[in-house]
């Protein structure tokens, strides 16, 4: 009977000791679904919104303009909302966006004059993980955007052309339909004087921009706020 019982301990022991160790093996809970494709949504979202210049960069550092809008974005989420500094900011960030809206819009319109109403807008889209490791022809896309950034008005001629059309351009080779894009985007958007880049909606100031980013991070912006409040609220960027 003692014998017996004590074989009847250990193995509750064992088990006991098994059970524990089945605990520390399982594996942790994924997380909510639904959550994940809310962050998900939010995240394509926000790419389509900022349309940026490179899509790869997660940081939103590699490439200027992305940097600027990327801080301004930043400087407005710490200011309070509803105050000049944050309207100001705004202001900034829209005229970034509205700018980049323009070239996607101008792609778009030549796309659609090309027959590709219904595929136009996924044939622009370029997410995140997007790559260049998996363009099928990066030596002739890059030629085409040179040519295009350098033989119409597409792009403004004061900033080297976005990277995401690259990616776009690699897409049209491979439909074999980039010489009739590279066609009607010279004969929709020729090329024009930088002089006349001087017209609303057409260029950004950016060393203006990141100084009003830097002021606000530092604090300098709600000082100025009631001086700015009684002289009215010009944004920096060159669009009115």
């Amino acid at each position: 009977m003692g014998s017996a019982f004590m074989k009847f301990c250990c193995c509750c022991c064992i088990t006991s000791d098994n059970d524990d160790e089945d605990d520390e093996k399982q594996p942790l809970l994924p997380p909510d679904p639904l959550e994940y494709f809310n962050r998900e949504v939010q995240k394509r979202r926000d790419e389509e919104t900022n349309l940026w210049s490179e899509p790869g960069d997660p940081s939103h550092s590699e490439r200027k303009d992305d940097r600027v809008l990327y801080s301004l974005l930043q400087a407005r989420n710490k200011t309070p909302m509803g105050s000049t500094g944050y309207r100001r900011l705004s202001v900034d960030i829209e005229a970034m966006r509205d700018t980049r809206r323009e070239v996607r819009d101008k792609w778009k319109q030549i796309l659609e004059n090309l027959g590709f109403m219904a595929e136009a807008d996924s044939l622009l889209t370029v997410s995140a993980g997007a790559s260049h490791d998996r363009m099928r022809n990066a030596p002739a896309a890059r030629e085409l955007l040179h040519t295009l950034h350098t033989e119409t008005s597409l792009f403004s001629s004061r900033q080297p052309p976005p990277e995401r059309y690259l990616l776009i351009l690699d897409r049209l080779l491979y439909l074999d339909i980039a010489e009739d894009f590279l066609a009607k985007a010279k004969r929709f958007y020729p090329p024009t004087d930088n002089s006349e880049e001087d017209e609303p909606g057409l260029a950004i100031n950016l060393p203006l921009l990141l100084a009003r980013v830097e002021a606000s991070m530092n604090g300098k912006g709600n000082e100025e706020e009631s001086e700015d409040d009684s002289g009215g609220e010009g944004n920096l960027s060159d669009r009115s």
